[in-house]
């Protein structure tokens, strides 16, 4: 047994996106890609790990998409759904498990949702919602917005996307429909299951000092203001007819909050993902079990904070013992299209697929890793990216290769200066893809400088090897993030596997052609 299969599972989770559309590059950019890297590098170290994500459908912003579009809600579900998973396969996102609507997974939420209801953890108050009078409809989330009370950004009710705290409808500045802006609205209260997050927050508040489980900045900010108040009741049901029928008699005719499904669906989409990897389980929240060891690790948008990381947890903690809590949450910012963010509405966005159909799915996927919008924003433009990956990629890794090829066929030596070279190498593309210093702009950056080495390096009679050897590291280091090209240089026998986590330390290198990376169209009109 390796020492990464001793550390136990690790189970990686990205919040689903709403199922009212197909993925544009701000999704791939902050939280796909980064899961699926960090996935393929903990398996490379030995370590079993499984990736969850799914399409979600109960968002209130399927309905208001739908009737923007002039189709069913159902529809749309199907179709985003299907669009959903076809790009994330596009661009080399290999998810293990992937929700959709299904009747497994609304038995989940309501099992998990009926364990608090029966063990009193829910409680029935009054709250205020917007009222729209002419069709006598409470409005939530997606169906109305207004001024935040915190940051005074404009946004719809659930969760502001600018300061990350949660937003009730009832709290609004100046609340209007979505679907009829000019119509008045009153404020009217209803009774509804809530989870009393005050009486967790100092819980909270230790485990996140504890586990240091909040890593980045933005997200740390944002949770020590959260946990340096009181914090909010969190609506466990609301008013609506979209969404998973609440159960409980005390709220007839109410749904499940979509923002309470997060833990359920993150035990759901776990399960699958151990299932199709060829695990039998006695449960579906089998792997959040204390007893099963399982590291769980989300990547997710700042804005998903709250629902995620405060309401989310605290029904762990509210379950008292029954469930493991996260062990790290790893967020990003927005990603921008021209220095504007990316918007569905207004057709400022690029699609993953577009992306995929243009140019090598590495290429890409390089491209977003590089410009990933970790810390702050950061912007994509077409020709920012020919730009960069053709001078810090592609034309290093073709010269590189060429210049490779002319060892081919040849077994060469591989001194134990290059052995500790290798050794070095893996540990600075391990420091970027580990834990807590986990970073997709620095395995970018040390890809790069690593292949601006092998280019300048004049390969001199009895340094053959040593050139070989490096390359070869170099690749199989940056595999996560290159999955196309080390896959085809696997495959050709041009890149044998190491040791789970070890460098190749083997003292020859037979030398076998490595392929190159072709030379897609990047320019908006088609241009290279």
């Amino acid at each position: 047994m390796t020492a990464g299969q001793q550390r136990g599972r690790v189970a990686v989770v990205s919040p689903a996106p709403t199922a009212n559309g197909d993925l544009h590059l701000g999704h791939l950019a902050g939280p796909f890609l980064a899961a699926d890297v960090f996935t393929r590098h903990q398996r490379a170290a030995g370590r079993e790990a499984v990736l969850g994500t799914g399409a979600q459908d109960t968002s209130t912003f399927v309905v208001t998409t739908a009737r923007r579009l002039g189709t069913e809600p159902e529809h749309l579900v199907a179709d985003s759904t299907a669009r959903i998973e076809a790009t994330l396969a596009a661009l080399g996102i290999a998810v293990d498990g992937f929700s959709r609507d299904e009747e497994r997974f609304t038995k989940l939420v309501l099992d998990f949702h009926g364990r608090l209801h029966a063990a009193g953890k829910l409680e029935l108050k009054p709250v205020r919602f917007p009222y729209r009078p002419s069709t006598g409809e409470y409005l939530v989330d997606g169906f109305v917005k207004g001024g935040c009370p915190v940051c005074l950004t404009e946004g719809c009710a659930g969760l502001c996307e600018s300061c990350g705290h949660p937003l009730a409808a009832g709290d609004l500045i100046a609340p209007r429909s979505t679907e009829a802006p000019d119509e008045e609205l009153e404020l009217r209260e209803l009774p509804v299951l809530v989870l009393p997050l005050e009486q967790y927050r100092e819980r909270l508040r230790e485990y996140f000092e504890r586990t240091g489980a909040a890593l980045r900045p933005h997200m740390a900010q944002a949770l020590r203001e959260m946990l340096a108040a009181p914090l909010p009741d969190f609506p466990v049901t609301h008013p609506g007819a979209w969404g998973i029928p609440a159960p409980f008699p005390e709220v007839p005719g109410q749904v499940i909050n979509p923002n309470a499904e997060t833990m359920a669906w993150s035990m759901y989409t776990t399960a699958l993902g151990a299932e199709r990897r060829g695990e039998v389980l006695q449960a579906d929240d089998q792997l959040w079990w204390p007893e099963a060891g399982t590291e769980v690790v989300y990547f997710l948008g700042f804005d998903n904070t709250f629902p995620f990381a405060v309401a989310g947890v605290a029904m762990l903690m509210a379950l008292d013992g029954r469930y493991a809590l996260p062990a790290r949450f790893v967020t990003n910012e927005f990603y921008e299209l021209d220095h504007q963010k990316f918007s569905t509405s207004r057709g400022h966005l690029v699609w993953g697929q577009e992306l995929a159909d243009r140019l090598p799915r590495d290429v890409g996927r390089y491209h977003l890793a590089a410009t990933s919008p970790e810390y702050q924003r950061t912007n994509f433009g077409w020709e920012q990216l020919a730009a960069v990956t053709g001078a810090r990629l592609v034309a290093p890794w073709n010269r590189i290769a060429a210049k490779d090829a002319e060892l081919a066929g040849r077994t060469l030596p591989v001194s134990a200066a290059s052995r500790a070279a290798a050794e070095r190498i893996t540990a600075r593309f391990a420091a970027a893809f580990e834990g807590a210093g986990f970073s997709l702009n620095r395995a970018a950056e040390t890809l790069a400088e690593q292949l601006g080495r092998l280019d300048r390096w004049e390969v001199t009679e009895g340094q053959e090897g040593d050139f070989a050897h490096q390359v070869r590291t170099v690749l199989r280091c940056a595999a996560p993030i290159l999955v196309d090209l080390a896959a085809e240089a696997a495959a050709s026998g041009a890149l044998t596997a190491a040791p789970p986590g070890r460098p190749d330390t083997t003292s020859e290198v037979t030398v076998r052609p490595l392929p190159r990376i072709p030379v897609g169209t990047a320019g908006p009109d088609g241009g290279d």
